[in-house]
Formats: C-alpha cells, structure tokens, sequence
C-alpha cells in the first residue's frame, strides 16, 4: 500500500478553514457500521514484539536514562494522562525531553519549543524518547500502531469519534503520523502562544488526523501495520520523510 499525498500543496485554505464546530463532516462516517475491535492476534503480535525488542534496548534505556540523571537530573521520564478508550485513562511514558515545569499540559508548540533540551532535541529525532512506551505496550495500554494517544479533553468532546477510532489501542506510529506529522509540526512551530497552540491543534490538526484514524481502522490489516512500521523505521534510521509522488 503507497500514500501518495503532497501536504506541502494541500488546500491551505481548506485546513485553515476547519473549525472544530464543522467536524461535523465526517462524524456520520465514524458512526457508520464496519470498525472492528482490535483482533486478539494484534495484541499477542504486539506483547511478543515488546519482549524481543525489550532485551537489547534495555540497554539503550539504562544508557539513555543514566545521561538524563546527570544531565537533567528528575525526573527521567514524562508520564502523561492519556486515553486508550472512552473512560479509559492511562500514564503514557516517555523520556523527558524538555526543562521540567509543574503542572505542564496541552500540546507542544513554538511556545515550548525553548524548553527543549539539547539531549531532547537529540532523544526526539531519533524517536529514542519513545522506547519507554514499550512498558506501555506490555500493560496493554499501547500497540505498535495505531491512533497517537490523546487527552481526555478531546475524547470527551468527540465522543462518536473516538468511540471508533479508539477500537485499536493508541499507538507508538499510525497512519496519520506517517501522513501528517510533518505538517502538524510545521503548523504548530509557528504558535507562539499555549492558546494558539490549541487552537491551531483543534482547527487545523485534529479534524484531519482523526479523519486519517477512521480510513486506517477501516483498512486495518496485519500487512498494513507491517508497512507503517517499516515505513517508519526509515524515516528514524535514514531520514526518509519524503512522500513518494505519482510518476509523470
């Protein structure tokens, strides 16, 4: 399966357009019959995948979380409230990446990005930010792929949505990763402001992603998740993060 899709051309106006009211456009489709809860071989696939990949990043872990102590000093990783299903919270965990703040929240945006740390900038890259969320996977709160994890707020304010989109547990990558990180990121870089953050995440971001969560639960099959994962595996270890486009 190959995405061809160029975010850089997309309808600019049309994404700036999107407001929270009018994701009304596709709620009818997420309430439509034909999404299947996670199979139970998804789930043993991804416990076996964890206690394989577990042994020798373990080591990777110790290493990085030992740097962290001394370069950061506590806390070494970053628990975040998050929901695997509606009335389902969760911790999700991942390596701390930026100065620590007390009662820090919301998404990430320009307005954090000073907060980064050196050794975070080199942890996010290279995704190695998110090995704890292993531990995640083992608990059944994660999956290799799937949606990325979100907060209360938005399940509550969804909930036709998310009652589908959250048959597949939150994943580490997902369809609409792959496809939107990018340009998710580019959007909410220039958000200078904790509240033009959220709105920017909440107009522009959020309608689109769930949309691409919907068409991924819809399609979901073992050789899809194969090739999210490898797709994203090479755009970690070779920098491969530009969509292929159609021949001319």
């Amino acid at each position: 399966m190959t995405i061809h899709h160029d975010w850089d051309k997309s309808d600019g106006a049309r994404l700036g357009a999107l407001t929270a009211p009018r994701m009304a456009w596709f709620i009818e489709g997420a309430a439509a019959p034909g999404v299947n809860p996670m199979p139970a071989s998804k789930r043993v696939f991804d416990i076996v995948l964890a206690l394989v990949l577990l042994v020798p990043l373990s080591v990777v872990m110790t290493a990085v979380a030992l740097l962290l102590l001394v370069l950061q000093g506590r806390p070494i990783l970053y628990a975040a409230p998050r929901m695997r299903g509606p009335n389902q919270p969760f911790m999700h965990l991942k390596f701390r990446t930026m100065l620590h703040q007390k009662d820090d929240s919301g998404v990430t945006g320009g307005h954090k990005s000073w907060r980064i740390t050196p050794v975070g900038k080199f942890l996010r890259r290279t995704r190695i930010d998110e090995l704890p969320q292993l531990f995640n996977i083992l608990r059944g709160d994660m999956s290799f792929v799937g949606p990325r994890p979100t907060i209360r707020e938005y399940v509550e304010r969804y909930p036709a949505v998310y009652a589908q989109v959250l048959k597949s547990r939150p994943g580490v990558t997902g369809l609409a990763t792959l496809i939107y990180h990018q340009h998710e990121d580019r959007i909410l870089a220039r958000c200078k402001s904790a509240r033009a953050t959220e709105a920017a995440y909440a107009r522009r971001c959020l309608p689109t992603k769930l949309k691409i969560d919907l068409i991924y639960q819809r399609n979901r099959t073992f050789a899809l998740d194969m090739w999210i994962m490898w797709r994203t595996l090479r755009i970690v270890l070779w920098r491969d993060e530009k969509p292929r486009r159609r021949g001319r």
